[in-house]
């Protein structure tokens, strides 16, 4: 009988410990020791204003990820659905020296996520970055244009169904014969 109720008081725990935490209405998950948060699009921006207020003073990195292609198994807590792109958004406390990611699933041929630039100026670039190589539009953003890729460039390079093409080189000096 008492192996019975240690079996019951096991899977207590180990139902309490599936259970997520939330932290600023985001998903709390770790990563080798890093503290990672997982929005939705729709709460992204409730996520990174209350971590703004928080004290979470500058935003260190934002970058996206394309999943189209990838076969192996995404580490995603539960309730949250795996999407085609993946926005990472990394911020600091510098007075707790406290990192946290922040990691939104977007899907579709043209995602939409919130801007951060309200919050965080230094966001502009990073955020331009990210609809150059991406696709991926932040709404509300005040220069949503290229910034590495010429204006009239068609596409997105780095996502996953982009054409890679191949430019020959050809050297002056150099002789086919060897």
């Amino acid at each position: 009988m008492s192996d019975e109720i240690a079996a019951e008081a096991a899977d207590d725990v180990a139902e309490a410990a599936a259970i997520a935490t939330l932290r600023y209405d985001a998903i709390v998950a770790d990563s080798n020791g890093d503290v990672i948060l997982h929005a939705t699009s729709d709460t992204y921006l409730d996520t990174i204003t209350a971590a703004h207020a928080d004290g979470f003073d500058q935003l260190i990195d934002l970058t996206a990820v394309d999943y189209l292609t990838y076969a192996g198994k995404r580490s995603l807590p539960e309730g949250i659905e795996a999407g085609r792109f993946e926005l990472v958004t990394a911020l600091i406390n510098h007075q707790r020296r406290e990192r946290i990611r922040i990691r939104v699933q977007l899907d579709g041929d043209e995602p939409t996520i919130a801007t951060a630039f309200d919050l965080y100026p230094g966001a502009e670039y990073l955020e331009r970055e990210v609809y150059d190589m991406f696709g991926i539009v932040f709404s509300d953003h005040p220069d949503m244009s290229r910034v590495l890729m010429p204006e009239n460039w068609v596409g997105h390079p780095l996502r996953k169904d982009y054409a890679v093409g191949s430019i020959p080189v050809q050297f002056k000096a150099a002789s086919n014969q060897r």
